[in-house]
């Protein structure tokens, strides 16, 4: 295999520029989610140049197939997501966003182009493996239910059904040329809270006429933290947060309800399914033992992204070959969540971390700020492994 290594580093310095300026283009045209309608026309007249049939999903997504040689021998599907965030972009670059208030602030741009770049490079070494390699460009990833959902809905992960699925993910805390590796449990579910507590509002120094909202409220948000803090099994990662308290009194009024938003996130789907149990009879009971109510609304989000150990072992080992033992970090879990945890809930999956910051320590800013952006170098490294990993994927035996 070592002269396809070679050759596909070949071909990724080759089309480096090509990369960056569909990049380039993406950035400066970003759309929310689910209505990803350019993005996907671009895509796929991009496909097509390639002589690629890419056909629609889930309204604004697209899947494509390169077929090696013996088609139906192996399937490994590629997955990048397309939409962009409700952010004005600051950076003042030629590439700008152009749509007011919407920004490729999550580095989907930079995903897109590179599983473009993978297209390209795969296209020319059809006649040199064997399989099929599914690209998945999804909708959605920002948006609960999540455009990953919709896509396995729809059928993306049959005909062919592919033995692993992998996404890549731009990350700033790591320098061009590195990547990032974490197996198992990696990121996190999430799901979304919603409490009304209702009382009896009325006058602050005749609290005994009343059934205080706000007292309640904050005994609520109390007992909640101790909840997960004594239910949950402490090598469980766990996280419950409230971000939003609405009171709306005065300094001598009591409110009839008190609204309250937060989320709930772990690493555990049995556990997550016994703590919405145990929040929901905490918050009823509580509310009531105080006089008061509750309403809680849980909206299920992502589930938690699971590395199948088996196969993240091979991309490591891969990542290893392609970039050297050096550039392969091996990084914690991140209590955040991505809806790349559906495939993963799915088939054997592995979702790894693009480096993105220059050696200089530009381009460090986080993800979903207006500030984010990725030094070039990236866009590189980026399309050039994922086809390697493919290839040695397809390769793989079991």
């Amino acid at each position: 295999m070592q002269h396809l290594l070679t050759r596909i580093q070949e071909l990724a310095a080759a089309q480096a520029a090509d990369v960056v300026a569909q990049r380039h283009h993406l950035h400066a045209h970003p759309e929310l989610s689910f209505k990803e309608f350019e993005t996907a026309k671009y895509v796929a007249a991009e496909l097509r140049k390639l002589g690629l049939d890419p056909q629609p999903i889930a309204t604004t997504g697209l899947v494509a197939h390169i077929e090696g040689r013996n088609p139906g021998r192996r399937t490994v599907a590629l997955r990048a997501d397309m939409d962009a965030l409700p952010i004005q972009e600051q950076n003042e670059v030629p590439y700008r966003s152009q749509n007011p208030g919407v920004m490729h602030a999550c580095g989907h741009d930079v995903h897109t182009s590179s599983l473009l770049g993978v297209a390209r490079i795969l296209v020319q070494l059809r006649d040199e493996f064997e399989g099929t390699v599914k690209l998945m460009f999804q909708p959605g990833e920002e948006l609960v239910p999540g455009g990953a959902s919709i896509m396995i809905q729809e059928g993306v992960l049959v005909n062919p059904a592919p033995q692993s699925v992998l996404g890549q993910h731009v990350f700033p805390q790591l320098p061009a040329g590195k990547v990032g590796i974490h197996a198992g449990r990696y990121m996190a579910s999430a799901d979304e809270l919603y409490l009304t507590v209702r009382g009896k509002g009325g006058h602050g120094a005749m609290p005994e006429q009343n059934i205080d909202t706000v007292l309640v409220a904050a005994n609520l948000i109390v007992a909640a933290q101790q909840l997960v803090s004594r239910r949950a099994n402490p090598k469980i990662p766990s996280v419950l947060s409230f971000g939003k308290v609405i009171a709306n009194g005065a300094t001598n009024v009591i409110p009839n309800e008190v609204y309250i938003e937060g989320t709930f996130r772990t690493m555990d789907e049995q556990w997550r399914e016994q703590a919405h149990v145990h929040l929901r009879q905490l918050c009823e009971g509580l509310a009531a033992a105080m006089g008061a109510s509750c309403e809680l609304e849980i909206r299920r989000g992502y589930p938690c992204l699971d590395n199948d150990l088996t196969v993240t072992g091979r991309v490591r080992a891969a990542m290893v070959e392609y970039l050297g033992a050096g550039n392969v970090v091996d990084i914690d879990q991140w209590m955040a969540s991505e809806d790349f945890a559906f495939y993963s809930q799915q088939v054997p999956s592995c979702f790894y971390r693009l480096g993105t910051r220059a050696l200089d320590g530009r381009f460090a800013s986080s993800v979903h700020t207006p500030t984010f952006d990725v030094e070039a170098q990236a866009l590189t490294v980026g399309p050039g492994l994922m086809a390697w990993l493919a290839l040695r994927e397809l390769a793989a035996e079991a």
